[in-house]
């Protein structure tokens, strides 16, 4: 991790080299979903609910989502843009260093100007939570809190699935972006409002559906049954990282270098 560091620091101080280009390309992340929440507040101007869900329990959904889909931009960008490693060769540095691969890919790219999507994920937030009558307890505290770093790791299990095929096809896919990009759209809503193949396919394939609806639906009282599993929901997404480690270990172990 110190090395990890040493990697963002770096970076950071590159990117404060041009500090009008950083404010600049923050501001455009900050409304770049701004305008995408502004959507949702006017659709519920016409319709006071959605599959029984209120503004403010969808702009809870949508806050997590796009806080954990920021973090994992920011931290994760290197694994998005790994092709350009490939198609350098410069993998082939990063194998005969004496440290991970993983830790070294993460650290090749930070995208910082990713603060302005995270602060307008807090304000949204602030507005769900003020505006909801939740009766707060530890266990719903620790929900709440584990639900973000739940989507950073799915976020970036995804972004290290993506950059593994890059062993393969060289050239990253954009069908990855279906998952990420399409991930994030449909997660910004509850679950329960599409047809019941995707509720099941972004719960137990890609499991969107730990980030937020099944732990809202244990915050926000919606839950029947056992409640505990959708306590613990926000865990068995954190885990999903563990299945997209070991395909990046068969990538790495499969790996023929360039060429050049």
């Amino acid at each position: 991790m110190k090395l990890y560091f040493k990697y963002m620091s770096i970076l950071f101080r590159s990117e404060m080299e041009y500090k009008t280009s950083f404010v600049l390309l923050s501001i455009g992340q900050f409304f770049v979903p701004f305008f995408a929440f502004v959507a949702i507040f006017f659709l519920f101007q016409r319709f006071t609910n959605i599959g029984g869900w209120t503004l403010y329990e969808v702009a809870l959904c949508y806050s997590v989502t796009h806080l954990a889909f920021s973090l994992s931009q920011c931290f994760a960008r290197g694994f998005d843009a790994f092709s350009s490693l490939i198609l350098k060769g410069d993998f082939d540095r990063i194998l005969v260093r004496p440290r991970g691969t993983i830790i070294q890919v993460m650290g090749s790219r930070f995208e910082f100007s990713r603060i302005g999507r995270l602060i307008q994920s807090i304000i949204v937030l602030v507005f769900s939570l003020s505006n909801l009558n939740i009766a707060w307890d530890a266990y719903k505290v620790m929900t709440l809190v584990f639900m973000v770093p739940s989507g950073v790791f799915i976020f970036s299990g995804i972004y290290m699935l993506g950059a593994t095929m890059c062993f393969w096809t060289i050239e990253g896919l954009e069908v990855v972006n279906v998952f990420t990009d399409g991930g994030r759209e449909i997660s910004q809503y509850p679950l329960s409002i599409y047809n019941e193949w995707i509720k099941k396919f972004f719960t137990f394939v890609i499991p969107f559906g730990t980030i937020n609806y099944l732990p809202l639906m244990f915050i926000l009282n919606k839950a029947e049954g056992s409640k505990l599993l959708y306590m613990l929901a926000p865990l068995f997404g954190l885990m999903f990282v563990i299945p997209c480690t070991l395909v990046w270990n068969f990538g790495v172990k499969h790996y023929k270098s360039t060429g050049s």
